[in-house]
């Protein structure tokens, strides 16, 4: 079983000497993509969903908002949970709900049963994001912490590269119903390398001294009330709702409003999460020779800078194919921030990492919920919403970082 292959201990001295092992990181890569593998690979099938169901693009998108709904709360209960029992028992325990929840939204007969088993997919799904993200905080700090957050970024960010492009080409051959059927394979696949591979990195002697250092200062939540921890969250939480606006507008932008059909959407939404990809990979090397917060300005700059952009041109009713460009800039901005917001974040509250990664996953998504039905408020014949919620969120993402780092200086 995964708690007796290998001692906390060792696994932990194997780490802090060697390096998180690369086969470990993998898996907590695919960890941290079954969020967008669960969404990006249904999104071209939107429109089929609605004619086949008989409802409106509305109803649709709200399969999306449960599963995102489901991530932030199951994050909120995971985290806590890996912090009280240890990271295995909860990961396994998600892992099954989401299998059992796959199967549901299979066979889901109406909208209203899909919504509801999208939910449950999302809260087991949930438990994989929080305590990844613990995990590597368990064994890395500092520099190492962000070259790890980013690499995993690499793994995870795969999804969104292949998600798109295999749902425009499998909507045709096998429907809504058996794309939903390879996000079940996934998670079964997940459930099995969680088995395989991950060993417990929190243990029962390090569980005690925390519980006892939380109980000593009162609140076990007073941790989480660091300025660093809660300003570096900010900025990750809204930096990851641009993408979210972008993820969720971009079915109506690259086909409706640019003509593009299943296919080319999913190319142009993969060449977009290919250069978050890439630029992560520069990230996680540059991390190793260079200061965190400084590649993290860098990225918030370029992703206001890009927005802002986006917004001019919509604003300005420039041809729809000009808004590509600082789309893709947006979105590659990213690899420069995510990795490096969640290593400092989670660094500044090293003895709550479950707790704080719930609270970063639960802002995370609970922001992406507010932001999805937002952005196609207009329909679908106006890029306006998406430009005006992305500008806030960029906004408000390097206002949160300029502050923290003039209170830590």
């Amino acid at each position: 079983m995964t708690t007796t292959a290998a001692s906390p201990r060792s696994q932990a001295a194997a780490t802090a000497s060697a390096g998180i092992p690369a086969v470990l990181l993998a898996v907590l890569g695919l960890l941290s993509a079954i969020a967008p593998f669960a969404t990006d690979l249904y999104l071209p099938a939107f429109p089929r969903m609605a004619e086949d169901l008989g409802t409106g693009a509305t109803a649709v998108q709200l399969t999306l908002t449960a599963f995102l709904v489901g991530v932030t709360a199951g994050q909120l209960v995971f985290g806590p949970l890996s912090d009280r029992f240890g990271r295995v028992p909860p990961l396994v325990g998600g892992a099954v709900l989401m299998v059992a929840a796959g199967v549901a939204s299979v066979l889901a007969p109406t909208t209203g049963v899909l919504i509801a088993a999208r939910l449950a997919q999302g809260l087991g799904g949930a438990a994989g994001m929080v305590i990844g993200r613990a995990v590597i905080s368990d064994l890395a700090t500092g520099k190492a912490a962000a070259r790890a957050f980013s690499l995993m970024m690499i793994v995870g960010g795969v999804a969104p590269v292949v998600a798109p492009i295999a749902g425009g080409l499998l909507v045709e051959p096998i429907g809504w119903r058996g794309i939903l059927a390879v996000v079940l394979a996934l998670s079964v696949v997940m459930l099995v390398a969680i088995l395989a591979v991950v060993r417990e990195t929190y243990p029962a002697e390090r569980r005690i001294v925390h519980r006892a250092e939380r109980a000593a200062t009162g609140s076990p939540l007073r941790a989480l009330r660091s300025g660093r921890f809660l300003g570096y969250t900010a900025t990750f939480t809204f930096a990851f709702g641009v993408m979210m606006a972008y993820i969720s507008a971009s079915p109506f932008v690259y086909q409706d409003m640019m003509g593009l059909g299943s296919t080319g959407y999913g190319l142009a939404f993969g060449v977009n999460a290919l250069g978050l990809v890439v630029v992560s990979g520069v990230s996680a090397r540059l991390a190793a020779t260079r200061d965190v917060r400084a590649l993290l300005a860098v990225g918030i700059g370029t992703m206001l800078a890009s927005t802002l952009v986006f917004g001019l041109l919509v604003a300005a009713g420039v041809g729809a194919g000009r808004l590509a460009i600082p789309l893709f800039a947006a979105v590659s901005s990213l690899g420069l921030v995510l990795g490096n917001a969640t290593a400092l974040a989670l660094g500044a509250v090293p003895a709550a990492a479950g707790a704080a990664s719930a609270v970063l996953g639960a802002s995370q998504f609970g922001l992406a919920a507010l932001v999805s039905p937002l952005v196609s408020v207009g329909g679908t014949a106006t890029a306006a919403p998406l430009a005006l919620v992305m500008v806030a969120c960029a906004v408000v993402a390097t206002a949160t970082l300029v502050v923290t780092i003039r209170r830590a200086r």
